[in-house]
């Protein structure tokens, strides 16, 4: 019989720093925050970064130091946000989603990198999307729509869900909260991102989203309509 391989354990994101991350979203005092974070987060994110980064050779970035270092702000800006109630572990949370922080940045530098433009190209190009005042209603429009439906997907967490409704509406307001940062939405990727963060498998995350849609739907009504504003 071969030797069955043993699987990697995680030595610098531990039971510990999960423990700590709780007790940072727990407290809303500064002084604990910051000995939380400097002495039990901070290293565990710091190594998060570099092996994430290393995994999928993200090493090819431009400025990719920078690039840590500012993914490394990002994350304690949405630290808060963890919530272990959810059922989801914070190292698969925070992994998730710095991973989609540097896909998306390399998905610009490669859309920057096949890009050949002259100056008449970009001249022409500056002219094409300029925004006229039509432009820029239906602009304003989306961000209404888009920021009120935030609002609304978020109240449908009071509502009485099974367990795996939760995690998959946790996962869906994770995604809608950092969309700028993802970028990467078609159905196939939507469905990925959905399994990796919340553990199901498809069949379970349909059958959860076609009672979010029934919800849409509805709120979609309500918009159209203006009842909603």
């Amino acid at each position: 019989m071969g030797k069955s391989k043993k699987k990697k354990s995680n030595h610098y994101f531990t039971l510990d720093t999960e423990q700590a991350i709780i007790d940072y979203c727990a407290t809303e005092c500064h002084t604990k925050r910051t000995k939380l974070y400097v002495e039990h987060i901070q290293p565990a994110f710091n190594e998060m970064v570099d092996k994430i980064v290393y995994t999928y050779k993200f090493t090819s970035l431009n400025n990719i130091d920078s690039l840590k270092d500012d993914c490394k702000v990002w994350l304690t800006t949405i630290l808060g946000k963890f919530n272990h109630t959810k059922g989801t572990r914070a190292f698969s949370y925070f992994s998730v989603v710095t991973k989609n922080w540097f896909t998306h940045k390399a998905k610009k530098q490669n859309i920057k990198n096949k890009r050949e433009i002259n100056y008449d190209d970009m001249y022409r190009e500056v002219e094409a999307v300029g925004v006229s005042d039509t432009d820029y209603i239906a602009d304003q429009e989306e961000r209404q729509f888009w920021t009120i439906l935030l609002k609304e997907v978020k109240n449908w967490d009071k509502l009485t869900l099974k367990e795996n409704e939760k995690k998959v509406l946790d996962a869906v307001l994770l995604l809608m909260e950092n969309i700028e940062q993802i970028e990467i939405f078609n159905k196939k990727a939507i469905y990925l991102y959905l399994r990796e963060i919340t553990g199901l498998n498809t069949k379970q995350i349909v059958s959860c989203l076609n009672k979010m849609r029934a919800r849409y739907r509805i709120f979609r009504e309500k918009w159209d309509s203006g009842e909603i504003m």
